[in-house]
């Protein structure tokens, strides 16, 4: 049974739904990607040469896990993110950040205000992605770079086979047995909102980014894209 939204109905449940989940959120994400997914970030943001004297927006920040990886380089993070109850959570792990409640179609940012953005595990939750690349691009620098971390289907057979059991049918039960909350299931539904690579390059470039590069760890079950504003 499809857990999807409607478009027109897609913005405010998935607002409403992280909202929910917002306390048990790191908790399942560690479960789940057996705490590879800060080991993905970190890459990263060293990929993307992040440190001293940077300014970034972790954009869909949820509870924080880009912009603490961030700081810890000597830049300074922004976070935004829809949801005001993942912001209350990124809040309380680090009352030190600057955290803001906004939509990624409509950037409460000032032209070519930041060095960087990183975004994690979000694309699939916008209600349009080429809008959203438009908004990041409009903020950064000429030269700023973009790090995005989403998840993706292994190309290998036996790979997607072995995946697929995984993503579909064990996610969204590890999902609902340590986060308690049936909206798991929009995991494994979500990736079909996802651009192909060739899609996701097109939007990209016509967005303003240059020297688009993807990394596939996971055997190819998460994308890590870096790009750089022209």
């Amino acid at each position: 049974m499809s857990v999807l939204p409607a478009p027109e109905e897609k913005a405010a449940s998935v607002q409403a739904m992280f909202d929910r989940i917002a306390a048990r959120y790191d908790r399942v994400n560690r479960v789940m990607t057996f705490n590879a997914d800060q080991r993905w970030r970190r890459e990263l943001v060293r990929r993307i040469e992040i440190g001293p004297g940077d300014r970034v927006l972790d954009l869909a920040c949820g509870t924080g896990d880009f912009s603490e990886i961030c700081r810890a380089t000597g830049a300074a993070a922004v976070g935004l993110d829809f949801s005001r109850g993942m912001l209350e959570v990124a809040g309380q792990r680090a009352p030190e950040g600057a955290w803001v409640q906004g939509d990624a179609l409509r950037l409460p940012l000032a032209d070519g205000s930041f060095d960087a953005a990183v975004s994690g595990f979000a694309l699939r939750n916008f209600v349009s992605i080429p809008p959203v690349l438009h908004e990041l691009a409009r903020v950064l620098k000429p030269g700023g770079r973009l790090g995005l971390l989403e998840v993706d289907r292994p190309a290998n057979r036996a790979v997607r086979a072995g995946h697929s059991l995984y993503f579909d049918r064990v996610v969204p039960r590890v999902g609902g047995w340590v986060g308690r909350d049936a909206a798991y299931r929009y995991l494994p539904q979500s990736a079909v909102y996802l651009p192909t690579q060739q899609e996701l390059v097109r939007m990209l470039q016509e967005a303003g980014f240059k020297q688009i590069r993807k990394r596939s760890p996971m055997f190819g079950a998460i994308q890590s894209v870096s790009a750089v504003r022209a």
